[in-house]
């Protein structure tokens, strides 16, 4: 076969093969050989003809067995000029001990369908001398003049990488919000292949162990893991953030983030890449974090520190207009927007002024979270009326008290607004206006018939022989001891 027919001949098998339609999809799983070397390993094959394998369930674990990765490869075959694709996953096991085990019938879902096996008898024997030759046939193999190639030999890579807790401080006060989050780092001249394995599942457990029982958490949600350029000691890193919250502890003391575990998936890269088939072998490697402590302080004595919120304040208030005339109402918005647990924030505490009447207000709140911070408002929009002409200063009216943790210290918000009221008193007005209580209160509910007498007749007569009754009762009781 001369030169110019081996090229056609590989231009049509390759055309051919990316022009396949899906025909009938074959699933076939091959089992491992009944009788291994301590030294060996044992394999569960699953092949997909004319189709990739898109998704797959976890393999059986077999006793006495250790799962050692898994590896997929591709092929392809020509019979009679037709050109026809396969696709293989392969679970590796190695064994721990020798002995007779048995692996059951088991199921793997490969591309959203179950697939069955009956399962075998392994026996494990001694270590023998291991001299595996590949028996997979590749029609490229002809082509080139290589019929006989060896398996590829996976080797693992040494990585430069690490999982990572890490807390913002190391002690607070109680309500202070501290940051927690975990990241896995890997730095930019790392060679190891990583990828991430069930992130969700992970962090589902880890949580249930890391989170305190005594603190309030506001979670920044992450649901995309970015990489992150990041330089630690002078080197350059990629960080995968994973997890990241702020807590706001209830009471003092002491807060332990445990070590973590995180498992990865990390690649065994193959010693002598070739142009077919797989050149990396899907292993797992488990990081652990080191533990965290933080200290949790007490608030400084005040009459309102099991009350006040804690963090760092402003005051935004916001009025309609400065200007009011007696009896009728307007709009005062007082906001307090800063760093710290929002969703704690109490309204502010009034003072009642006779010629100032507040309602309940409306509440909005707004929270922001990133930059490994809690910030946001809270905003009680009240509606006043002033019944005293004259200058209303609302900082007599409200006031909100808090702890600042950065200057350790009680604050207190006021606001500046004045108001400028005009015309006539309606003080007398308002207190008319206000419920009396009481007997008052029953005039417009109570009914204005007389009650009916008869009644009114047979109570008198009960009342008159009970009084009756006692008279001589205590009498016989003298008598008694008079006698006595």
């Amino acid at each position: 076969m001369n030169k110019t027919k081996i090229t056609f001949l590989f231009v049509y098998f390759i055309l051919g093969f990316f022009s396949l339609s899906a025909s009938a999809q074959d699933v076939v799983i091959e089992l491992g050989p009944d009788e291994i070397g301590l030294n060996e390993t044992f394999s569960i094959k699953v092949t997909l003809s004319n189709d990739k394998i898109k998704s797959y369930d976890e393999f059986p674990d077999i006793l006495g067995f250790q799962k050692q990765g898994i590896s997929q490869s591709t092929s392809m075959n020509i019979i009679n000029g037709q050109v026809s694709s396969t696709n293989s996953i392969i679970q590796y096991y190695k064994p721990s001990r020798k002995g007779d085990f048995n692996l059951g019938e088991f199921s793997v879902k490969i591309n959203g369908t179950m697939y069955s096996s009956p399962g075998k008898k392994i026996s494990v024997i001694d270590s023998r001398p291991t001299q595996r030759q590949s028996n997979i046939y590749d029609p490229f193999d002809d082509l080139f003049g290589s019929r006989d190639r060896q398996e590829p030999e996976f080797i693992e890579v040494e990585d430069d990488a690490f999982f990572a807790s890490s807390i913002d401080k190391d002690e607070v006060f109680v309500g202070e919000g501290f940051n927690v989050s975990l990241a896995f780092f890997m730095s930019e001249t790392n060679q190891a292949p990583f990828q991430f394995y069930e992130p969700g599942r992970q962090l589902d457990e880890i949580l249930k162990k890391m989170k305190p029982s005594n603190a309030w958490e506001e979670n920044f949600n992450i649901t995309n893991i970015q990489p992150e350029r990041v330089t630690i000691n002078g080197k350059n890193w990629i960080k995968y953030k994973v997890y990241e919250a702020t807590f706001f502890p209830f009471s003092e003391g002491e807060i332990t983030i445990p070590s973590i575990s995180w498992e990865m998936i990390k690649y065994r890269v193959a010693k002598n890449p070739t142009f077919f088939g797989s050149n990396r072998l899907e292993d797992f490697k488990t990081f652990y974090s080191s533990e965290k402590k933080l200290k949790v302080k007490p608030l400084p004595q005040h009459p309102l520190r099991n009350e006040v919120s804690v963090g760092v304040f402003q005051l935004r208030e916001n009025i309609t207009s400065f200007e009011a005339k007696t009896g009728e109402g307007f709009s005062y918005n007082f906001g307090i927007t800063g760093e710290g647990n929002i969703n704690a924030v109490s309204a502010p505490r009034t003072k009642q002024i006779h010629k100032l009447n507040t309602f309940d207000p409306n509440v909005r709140q707004q929270i922001n979270k990133g930059i490994g911070k809690i910030r946001g408002i809270k905003e009680f929009n009240y509606y006043l009326t002033i019944n005293e002409p004259g200058q209303v200063k609302l900082t007599d009216h409200f006031e909100w008290i808090y702890f600042n943790p950065v200057l350790a210290k009680y604050d207190t918000l006021r606001p500046s607004a004045i108001i400028n009221v005009t015309g006539e008193s309606k003080v007398n007005q308002a207190i008319s206006n206000q419920r009396l209580g009481g007997i008052y209160d029953l005039i417009e509910v109570e009914s204005n018939k007389l009650s009916y007498q008869r009644y009114k007749y047979y109570f008198s007569i009960f009342i008159n022989l009970l009084l009756v009754g006692s008279v001589i009762l205590l009498a016989v009781l003298i008598m008694k001891k008079d006698n006595g």
